[in-house]
């Protein structure tokens, strides 16, 4: 079986909001760098993907400088990059292409959001055919805003409102609806068998 590592919006955008000092896992960068590590020795493809909202204005505008890999993590040289504009890393990208020009039966997920980018990348990923294991302490969220919360609140009206849906709540939630139906959820350790 041929793997291939998805890196998705692990991207210096996210780093550059207010709401970057929420994130839930601290680990997520240093997990990330254990899986691409892994997948490199093991010789498995690794494919960058980065959201852009392009002629937005905001950090995820590629204007903004923001759209790229973390300054921690670097994609070598013939490791395939990819810039979706949709939440999925497949309908705006050439990614199902080139996985299926590589050969690829079999992806790995991880990055950020877990609830949002992530997640749905998992599960058009498991409806096009791939076997797909979603690493869940490789990803990462935040706290979500209630649907009816103002679209100008600040981190701590966001962290101050009982109907926040706390980051942990997420990733639960996501964990449930990804295993046995579209993904095997595994933790990093579990999954490089340390």
């Amino acid at each position: 079986m041929t793997t291939a590592l998805l890196v998705i919006d692990v991207q210096e955008s996210f780093r550059q909001r207010p709401l970057w000092r929420t994130l839930d896992n601290p680990a997520l960068i240093a997990n990330v760098h254990r899986l691409v590590e892994a997948a490199r020795a093991s010789g498995d493809k690794v494919v960058w993907v980065l959201h852009a909202e392009p002629g937005t204005g905001n950090l995820f505008d590629p204007a903004s400088g923001h759209v790229r890999v973390v300054d921690d993590l670097q994609p070598a040289k013939d490791e395939h990059v990819v810039v979706k504009t949709s939440h999925n890393a497949f309908s705006t990208t050439n990614l199902q292409q080139y996985l299926t020009a590589s050969g690829v039966t079999a992806v790995t997920v991880c990055g950020l959001r877990t609830e949002q980018c992530v997640e749905t990348t998992s599960r058009v990923a498991s409806d096009f055919g791939y076997d797909v294991t979603f690493v869940t302490d490789a990803t990462g969220t935040f706290p979500i805003p209630h649907w009816t919360a103002p679209a100008d609140q600040t981190v701590a009206e966001l962290l101050a409102d009982p109907r926040t849906l706390s980051a942990a709540d997420v990733v639960s939630r996501t964990e449930y609806a990804l295993a046995g139906r579209f993904a095997a959820v595994r933790r990093v350790d579990d999954y490089l068998g340390g």
